[in-house]
């Protein structure tokens, strides 16, 4: 399959027609470039809170009300543009009333008009104090005519065993939409994406969100690239970096994966990091305390 990741600028909409423009232009773009599946950023749907004008966007609460009440819409599009295409399309996540909660949700489309969604798990502190967004759930693997496909958003990328549950429901890739302010960000996003990659043999996706929003709570300021990872392993690039884009340049990052390959590694690779993984069980559940000083208590 082909994948295109984005590097994703966000924009301001004097009109929802200005928003229709844009994504049709990005997923015509994408798909003219053979991709099959496309990923948008954490975050990526925040652009639309623009249409409820500039006091909603730059208040916490207005603005997840201005993005939560143009989700129907924006979804609408994204799956006509899918079938148009002819392409699976992981749309930018957004801030979504669910009952008293506020989640963070990535939507998922495909070419027949199927249309999933995920949560993200486990909130930043941002989040989770200057936002109140919590985690939702639970965590999906979605069955594709690409395969099967996990998506970890974001900070969930960081932690391994959310990645590993998802392996072991038979991902064989795992997307990670980000949104980071600063490059520290991005590189924990990226460590953790790459990570994954080899502690479960797949293939991870990062897009990121880019450049300056000052008028967009909670998005003002972004950093990253796309990118796509794999095992530094047989049949792999041995830097495990499949494809990445220009820091900071917006656009795709276009790269080919061969799920043979990932089926190839998992059964003959040169380390078999997912087969091995269950060992560790017995031997973290102890850990024995050895002195290497004399005065040591």
């Amino acid at each position: 399959m082909q994948i295109a990741t984005a590097t994703y600028p966000l924009d301001w909409f004097s009109h929802w027609s200005d928003y229709e423009t844009k994504l049709t232009r990005w997923v015509a773009d994408a798909a003219g470039q053979g991709a099959d599946l496309l990923v948008f950023p954490e975050y990526g749907a925040m652009e639309l809170a623009s249409l409820a004008g500039a006091q909603a966007a730059g208040d916490p609460q207005q603005s997840i009300t201005a993005v939560s009440g143009r989700i129907e819409d924006a979804n609408a599009l994204h799956s006509t543009l899918a079938t148009r295409f002819g392409v699976h399309i992981l749309g930018g996540s957004a801030p979504v009333r669910d009952g008293q909660s506020v989640v963070n949700r990535a939507f998922f489309f495909a070419p027949d008009g199927a249309q999933a969604y995920q949560d993200k798990q486990i909130m930043t502190p941002y989040e989770r104090d200057e936002w109140g967004i919590t985690g939702g759930g639970p965590l999906r693997v979605f069955d594709t005519a690409l395969g099967r496909i996990g998506v970890l958003i974001c900070y969930d990328g960081e932690f391994p065993l959310l990645a590993r549950s998802l392996a072991e429901a038979g991902a064989e890739l795992i997307l990670v939409p980000s949104c980071t302010e600063a490059l520290e960000g991005y590189w924990r996003v990226r460590i953790g994406a790459m990570a994954r990659a080899l502690e479960n043999q797949c293939v991870t996706v990062i897009a990121s969100l880019t450049g300056a929003a000052p008028r967009l709570y909670s998005v003002e300021e972004n950093t990253g690239r796309g990118g796509v990872f794999g095992p530094p392993d047989r049949g792999f690039p041995p830097t495990g970096v499949i494809a990445e884009g220009t820091h900071d340049a917006p656009g795709w990052t276009l790269a080919g994966v061969d799920r043979a390959a990932i089926a190839a590694v998992r059964a003959d690779g040169n380390v078999l990091n997912l087969v091995h993984w269950a060992e560790q069980a017995p031997r973290f559940a102890h850990v024995e305390r050895t002195l290497l000083r004399q005065d040591s208590p």
